[in-house]
């Protein structure tokens, strides 16, 4: 096999997601990139003067396997591995290892690590966007085919209520009038906000505070606590629209918290940096966690809970969390959630521009 080459590995492996780590003769590190620099805990000027046995111990067969590659200059992957490290953790990957070659210094190995934990979690993303899409599209389909009918059933009654002489049975017609106006909004919720953002810098947390305090508002009892991290660029986003995200996630956390002698809603403000979302990366995300300390979401509820119409509470029309999934993705962001009794958290991630300020 003919070794790839390799003109500035530092340069090429920073801007990779997966963790990346270039040895050479006698297994030396010879650079790590940003994501190996977290998975492995240690800086990469630090790694740098260090064997990779002194990032992985115990680990006599994967030291090997380094070895024979140097020699052979063969390539090879392992799946579903565990390794130890050396801070006494250990962490479930695959990797795979490639010979290269940089003029002038030898020849070098580059291993790529991609943690089973992170790799589950992104097809879990893109199993939730794929099944949101799938089901607009069902219902949008489904819309089309009811409104045609109940533009029907509108227009006829208003004609017949022309025909009539009594006040007593107009009101008949305004029955089927006010009810086909109602199926049609429904209808039109279902499917999803049709606006496109109107996008300018935001604060998110003044859009956190306004919410914060008309929650209060509308529900006495209900202390929300707040947890903000002021370092947070400001968002280029449609600011109503972040609005109705938080409101309907918080709103969701009043029911969850009502009725249990001890409610607690707090929100809460932190940055991820190299954060995937779906199949992209972004240098630099906004994470917004609204957490609660109710029952939890049901395991029964928890593949599906962003699907229109589904809802654990019986008065819920099971649209709030749809529609701030189809805003928040109009965004280029994702929900996601975890739930367990007595903790609840919705994660809002919305990416940051880190070139112009602004997001996207």
């Amino acid at each position: 096999m003919v070794a790839t080459e390799y003109n500035s590995p530092q340069t090429i492996i920073d801007n990779l997601h997966s963790a990346v780590i270039v040895i050479g003769d006698n297994l030396q590190v010879k650079c790590i990139n940003p994501a190996a620099e977290m998975l492995f805990h240690i800086s990469n000027t630090r790694a740098a003067k260090k064997n990779i046995r002194d990032l992985i111990t115990n680990e006599h067969e994967f030291f090997d396997r380094l070895e024979r590659s140097l020699i052979s200059d063969h390539p090879y992957t392992v799946y579903d591995d565990q390794l130890r490290l050396h801070n006494h953790t250990t962490i479930d990957v695959d990797y795979s290892v490639s010979p290269i070659q940089y003029p002038g210094e030898g020849n070098f190995l580059l291993l790529e690590f991609i943690r089973l934990k992170t790799h589950h979690k992104i097809s879990h993303e893109e199993s939730i966007l794929s099944q949101y899409e799938a089901s607009k599209s069902l219902l949008r389909g489904l819309a089309h085919e009811i409104k045609n009918p109940l533009g029907g059933i509108r227009g006829s009654a208003q004609l017949l209520e022309r025909e009539l002489d009594s006040d007593s049975t107009r009101q008949f017609t305004q029955i089927i009038i006010n009810e086909a106006d109602r199926l049609k909004n429904l209808l039109d919720r279902m499917v999803g906000p049709k606006d496109i953002p109107t996008k300018s810098d935001i604060n998110i947390h003044k859009i956190l505070e306004h919410v914060r305090q008309l929650v209060m508002a509308e529900n006495n009892n209900i202390k929300i606590s707040a947890d903000y991290d002021p370092s947070i660029p400001e968002l280029h986003a449609d600011e109503e629209m972040m609005i109705q995200i938080i409101l309907n996630i918080t709103r969701n956390a009043v029911t969850a918290v009502s009725g249990i002698n001890d409610g607690k809603i707090k929100f809460k403000t932190r940055t991820k940096r190299n954060c995937q979302i779906g199949t992209q990366t972004y240098p630099l995300v906004a994470r917004i966690d609204i957490e609660d300390n109710g029952s939890g979401v049901s395991k029964e509820l928890q593949e599906k809970i962003f699907m229109p119409m589904i809802t654990g509470h019986a008065e819920g029309t099971g649209l709030g969390l749809s529609i701030a999934q189809s805003l928040v993705q109009q965004h280029n962001g994702l929900i996601e959630f975890n739930s367990r009794p007595g903790k609840t958290i919705f994660t809002i991630l919305l990416p940051i521009n880190l070139h112009n300020g602004n997001n996207l």
